[in-house]
């Protein structure tokens, strides 16, 4: 827990790249080989806990990397996308609406985006930091 609290943007960005990778993978290890039609089903319950392990570490990042970057528009970014997140993941699960997995892609992949983006460009060190620049 202590590392993750010292390099969040390191954690936030590799949960959410092996959600992507996970997201990517239950097609293709348990959907096509298997089934025809209902295919969520097939996937084992193990694996489909990995979402909710993957949603923790990433609020976890998200909220400790928002405490410590300067700018407005990644903490803004970095909480639109894991809510986005969040929100895609709750509706698969219940299927209120049929959205394409490429949205849920999309959110995963602008938290990795926006943890490298962070990590590298907004750590305030002195007062001319991320925060005047975005």
């Amino acid at each position: 827990m202590n590392l993750l609290l010292k390099k969040p943007d390191v954690w936030g960005a590799f949960a959410s790249g092996l959600c992507l990778v996970h997201c990517v993978a239950t097609p293709l290890l348990f959907v096509l080989p298997t089934c025809i039609g209902d295919c969520e089903s097939v996937a084992p319950v193990w694996w489909k806990q990995f979402d909710y392990i993957f949603l923790v570490i990433s609020f976890l990042a998200v909220f400790q990397s928002t405490r410590t970057t300067g700018s407005t528009f990644i903490k803004f970014g970095m909480w639109f996308s894991w809510m986005s997140l969040v929100g895609l993941l709750v509706n698969e699960k219940f299927e209120v609406v049929h959205l394409p997995e490429t949205f849920v892609f999309i959110a995963s992949i602008s938290l990795v985006v926006l943890h490298l983006y962070n990590r590298k460009f907004c750590k305030c060190k002195t007062d001319n930091c991320c925060s005047v620049n975005g």
